[in-house]
């Protein structure tokens, strides 16, 4: 069922306990559900249900769900069937009217064949009491038992899966009643079973074989095969709640006749016997429960078996189902074809999970890797999740099951092999799909963490270090002596292939000594950075990205961007009679930073917590942890307690503070008011003068003009952005005019690339070319701009281009194509100014000295750079270095919008032709006011004064003798002394001169010779700059 909350599968016709049921949610990703707070999830249940339901244990930071405890049990191990195998049991038997025997046994019979768990004979019969078993075909364990030689039918007790199961065995002499149970459930029971007669007292209990005679006669046929631990006998029939107690490794001491001691046992020297760890519930424990009748929560014993609902976090449920489906199954049919068995399933509900036994888990585990390493058919996204999926199922039977016949450590070789496999290059896509639903990567760090606390339990004393190392993955389990540690000593732990470390400080091992300990086994995981760097964390992708909780930003002049893992993945967990004990640890490692040269790097000190609380399914935490010493490349930190451990980068664009952006933002507004108002006075200037029209000043006249309106919008926005429509209008307006002054920037430098480089005086049709690029192409990419992306045009809090769905990119993506272009035209037109200036200089001054032939070459080299960055626009190259430093901020600032300044002054100021034509003007009424004002006032109607008339009507004066008044001998000055009034001091190519100065008026102040024909100028190169 889906609700807001997430999807509720209810597992129909299963039931578990507590940890089956919490295991196999997990392996469908899943959570086993806590309380439902759904109407429609309560009322499902009630339609579906009768009775409790198991829910799910809410946990905080750091803390793990309840756990089975762990006993140390004496293990005999029976290996092929023979006679010389077996223990005897050392307590002598009273009569008994009833009696309980139960035990932990591995079944390891093939199909067909039979043996005997145990027997009690007596002087007089051989066969007073007996259980024995055979493998029937349909895969069960069928028991029968024996009581004064009478022989109950075999009936099905428990599947014959390798596992460990709890075997009990009960008879009492009323009625004859006896039964048989596994793992804490009834499976079959009759009566008249040898009624009326009590056991004979004086007998011989004998484990694991079949008495033909008191305490002999043992047959091969008849011996048991597999192992048996923890074997009680009550002189009494035990109850449900007994029962359940002696499942849990507690045993009930009414009517203890015999607990499990083996100095209590006579073993035969072929029979092995091992110390070996058994994970079983606290009897007392309970687990949460919700009656699906009533909706009231309660709680049940948690080896009970119940009904149970899997919750899906929102959205896993729909994209588990979509990457199932696309899934063409080739991987998995390969896998299961090798193994001649159903060992991945596209479908997580389509098996018990329950069937899988340590042999097998073993050998599909090599057929894995086998089928990874071949790479031999793709690995799809639903592949990955299913062999994630087994490799949960193998976690869980590692858990419970404890194989004392040596195949634990290849069990986990192989299963370090897998995880190895999984987190190559070539998986990174696969994992990026199913991120959903794993969380992470993560989930296969959690998975190695659980299966290498099993490497504690191949510890002996002759081998107290075992180390596995499966590519990048590695794992420890070390049984630390803690008498054998100087004083002042840490345990220290160093990883194989570089300078980190993890170290539990002397002082927790001093905690540790004070409580009367005198031996731990301490367990180390590490994954290296190479494992994890193509899915864990990488650069730009959203499942590597991670949550970090209880992290604070450092200064407040810093964006934080985000946060990803950056070094190799570390943790050390203390076990005492395999219980974890949580202790404070050093650690170092080294992080990789080389990535993030322009951003601001803060390493955090962070553990993974494996909370199923989070609706995350998991995160990083910095809670208990601190840096103690940062460097370059790595850092050492502290943490109170102990777990997986990282360095995670956080990454920061440096922000600048309030003053800052303050002082920026006033001097962009002052440059953008002066800007305008000089680009205005330009314009002006432009169109009064008179110049004389040409392209190049028409392409001028545009590009102040696009500049202009630019400047002025830009000052208005931030009035603007507190209404959005108003923004929206004067975004695209800005988008718009900002684009057209860079069109223009271009244009400038096609026209100048056709003056000097290409030499191209022709100017027909090419202004229209210039219009559309000009004025044409903004339009265009504006229009199409705002069609393709309306919604996400504008930024949120300015009246800009948006970041999002790279809006910006029309605007950037422009701009970066004219200065690319102009820089490359600008270098082009330095070279042939340089080359001019040499050719020049030698053959003007081929007397003068080396070094001023360089200074020469030299100013001939920055003065066209310095005349042409502005109408090129390559001033606006430093804004791409402004956000490096305040310095770099500055620069751009002045530099952009004091842009109109500089063109004012380069192009209007000191432009010799626009002071040639103010001159002109000026002199012009000048002469106008002299003509008026040496006017005779009594003879207007004079010939003498027809002239100034004449003048004043437009028409050409008469001319006159050199002794006439002042006001007909003025005449123009000569060219070359305005040619210098204008001069800035050097002179520069003919090249560039070609488009300084306006073609006609140079053909019209051009001299003549006595004959009449205009004369070439001495120089090619004119004195002045126009452009």
């Amino acid at each position: 069922m889906e609700t807001s909350s997430g999807v509720y599968e209810f597992v129909r016709g299963w039931q578990l306990d507590w940890w089956d049921a919490h295991n196999f949610c997990d392996q469908c990703f899943a959570q086993l559900a806590v309380e439902p707070q759904d109407e429609a999830v309560t009322e499902l249940l009630q339609r579906k249900v009768q009775g409790p339901i198991w829910l799910g244990q809410r946990t905080a930071l750091l803390q793990r769900l309840q756990q089975k405890r762990t006993h140390m049990l004496p293990t005999l191990v029976f290996g092929a069937q023979t006679d010389t195998r077996h223990a005897r049991l050392l307590v002598g038997f009273p009569a008994l009217p009833a009696i309980t025997v139960c035990t932990h046994l591995q079944w390891d019979l093939a199909v067909g064949k039979g043996g005997t768990i145990f027997s009690y004979a007596v002087p007089a019969f051989s066969n007073e009491l007996l259980l024995r078993g055979l493998t029937a075909h349909d895969g069960l364990v069928h028991l029968a038992l024996v009581v004064h030689g009478h022989h109950s039918p075999y009936l099905p007790v428990f599947p014959a899966d390798g596992r460990w199961h709890h075997v009990c065995a009960t008879w009492e002499k009323w009625r004859g009643r006896w039964a048989l149970g596994a793992d804490g459930e009834l499976r079959a029971g009759a009566q008249s079973l040898s009624p009326a007669q009590s056991l004979t007292p004086g007998g011989v209990f004998v484990i694991g074989q079949d008495q033909d005679s008191l305490g002999g006669d043992f047959k091969k046929e008849e011996a048991f095969r597999g192992n048996i631990t923890n074997l009680s006998v009550w002189a009494r029939v035990l109850g449900p709640e007994q029962l359940d107690m002696a499942r849990a490794c507690e045993i009930p001491s009414e009517g203890l006749l015999f607990g499990w001691n083996w100095g209590a046992l006579e073993i035969a020297p072929a029979l092995q016997e091992v110390l070996l760890p058994f994970r079983c519930p606290v009897p007392v424990e309970e687990c949460p429960t919700l009656d699906a009748g009533s909706g009231a929560l309660g709680s049940e014993p948690c080896l009970q078996s119940l009904p149970f609902l899997c919750h899906y976090r929102p959205g896993v449920y729909q994209r588990l189902r979509e990457v199932q489906k696309t899934a063409d199954g080739e991987f998995i049919s390969r896998v299961n074809t090798l193994a001649n068995a159903t060992v991945l399933s596209r479908d997580d509900f389509a098996e018990d999970p329950g069937s899988l036994s340590v042999p097998e888990a073993t050998s599909f585990l090599g057929i894995l890797e086998q089928a990874l390493a071949a790479q031999e058919t793709p690995l799809q996204a639903a592949d990955l999740l299913a062999v994630v999926s087994f490799l949960k199922r193998v976690i869980a039977i590692e858990e419970g099951e404890q194989d004392p016949s040596g195949q634990q450590e290849h069990l986990i070789q192989s299963f370090l092999a897998v995880a190895a496999l999984l987190l190559e290059e070539q998986t990174k896509a696969q994992w990026l799909e199913i991120k959903e639903i794993t969380r992470s990567p993560m989930v296969l760090v959690e998975s190695v963490d659980r299966i290498a606390v099993s490497l504690s339990l191949l510890l002996t004393a002759e081998k107290s270090n075992i180390s596995i190392q499966k590519g990048p993955i590695g794992i420890e389990a070390r049984s630390l002596n803690l008498r054998d540690l100087a004083n002042s000593e840490d345990y220290f732990k160093k990883i194989p292939g570089g300078p980190e470390y993890i170290q539990v400080p002397f002082e927790e091992i001093r905690k540790l000594q004070g409580r009367g300990l005198s031996k731990v086994t301490v367990i180390n995981t590490w994954f290296a950075y190479s494992a994890l760097q193509h899915s864990l964390g990488w650069e730009g992708q959203e499942g590597g990205k991670v949550l970090i909780q209880d992290a604070s930003i450092p200064e407040k002049r810093q964006k934080y961007l985000h946060t990803q893992v950056g070094s190799a993945i570390i943790s050390s967990i203390v076990l005492i009679n395999l219980q974890e004990v949580s202790t404070a640890v050093h650690f170092h490692l080294l992080h990789q930073t080389q990535d993030f040269s322009d951003k601001l790097v803060e390493p955090i000190c962070a553990f993974w917590n494996f909370s199923t609380s989070s609706e995350a399914g998991g995160y990083w935490s910095n809670e208990g942890c601190a840096v103690t010493a940062q460097h370059p490349e790595s850092t050492s930190c502290f943490c109170n307690h102990s777990t997986n451990f990282a360095i995670l980068l956080q990454v920061f664009d440096v922000q600048r503070s309030s003053e800052e952006e303050s002082v920026l933002k006033t001097l962009s507004f002052i440059g953008c008011g002066v800007s305008f108002c000089a680009l205005i006075t330009t314009f002006i200037l432009f169109l009064a003068v008179g110049l004389p029209q040409s392209e190049r000043t028409t392409v001028h006249k545009n590009l102040i003009l696009a500049l202009a309106a630019a400047e002025a919008l830009l000052m208005f926005s931030e009035w603007a952005k507190a209404k959005k429509v108003v923004c929206m209008v004067l975004t695209a307006l800005l988008h718009l005019f900002f684009m057209a002054a860079f069109t223009w920037m271009l244009v400038e430098g096609l026209l100048l690339w056709s003056k000097v480089v290409a030499v191209n005086k022709s100017e027909d049709g090419r202004m229209r070319f210039y219009y559309m690029i000009g004025w044409g192409l903004p339009v265009v990419v504006v229009g199409i701009t705002l069609a393709s992306s309306f919604d996400g045009y504008m930024a949120d809090h300015h009246c800009w281009l948006s970041l999002r769905k790279g809006v910006i990119w029309a605007f950037a993506g422009p701009v970066l194509f004219v200065l690319t272009v102009n820089t490359f035209i600008l270098f082009r037109v330095v070279i042939v100014t340089v080359s001019s200036a040499r050719r020049r200089s030698r053959m003007l001054s081929p007397q003068h000295s080396l070094e001023r032939q360089i200074g020469v070459q030299i100013w001939a080299t920055i003065k066209p750079v310095l005349v042409l960055l502005p109408v090129l626009g390559l001033t606006w190259l430093g804004s791409m270095l402004a956000h490096l430093s305040m310095a770099w901020a500055y620069v751009s600032i002045i530099l952009n919008s004091f842009q109109g300044l500089y063109i004012f002054l380069v192009y209007a100021v000191y432009n010799s032709e626009v002071r040639l034509a103010i001159q002109r003007m000026k002199e012009k009424k000048k002469a106008l006011l002299f003509t008026n004002c040496s006017r005779p006032i009594n003879y207007s109607s004079s010939p003498r004064n027809a002239a100034p008339q004449e003048m004043e009507k437009g028409l050409p004066p008469v001319p006159v003798s050199r002794t006439s008044t002042p006001a007909t001998a003025i005449r123009a000055p000569p060219q070359g002394n305005i040619v210098r009034q204008g001069n800035l001091g050097a002179k520069i190519p003919v090249g560039i001169s070609s488009i300084m100065s306006s073609e006609k008026s140079m053909e019209k102040r051009r001299p003549r010779d006595e004959e009449g024909h205009k004369k070439k100028p001495v120089s090619p190169f004119p004195q002045t700059p126009n452009f």
